[in-house]
């Protein structure tokens, strides 16, 4: 597994302006922020980052993913630089 191949997966998936992946092996901590977020629930951005690594997920390539989604909005809210 490698974290660029997951971030990029990531980012084309939910048109994200900043992925920050940390963790170490198959289990990571990703913070995705995204415009794409927008008007929709916890569980729908959520939905929209595992598709994105389904494959992976399935494989055994991937354990795990700790997910934080946000808006731009709520990043430089919640102390995020704009990006």
């Amino acid at each position: 597994m490698n974290p660029e191949q997951i971030e990029r997966l990531i980012r084309e998936a939910t048109q994200a302006e900043q992925v920050i992946l940390s963790g170490e092996g198959c289990n990571l901590d990703v913070v995705v922020v995204s415009p794409s977020f927008e008007g929709k629930s916890p569980l729908q951005r959520q939905r929209m980052v595992y598709a994105a690594v389904d494959e992976l997920l399935r494989s055994g390539e991937l354990h795990a993913l700790s997910l934080k989604t946000l808006t731009p909005g709520q990043w430089v809210a919640s102390g995020g630089e704009a990006g």
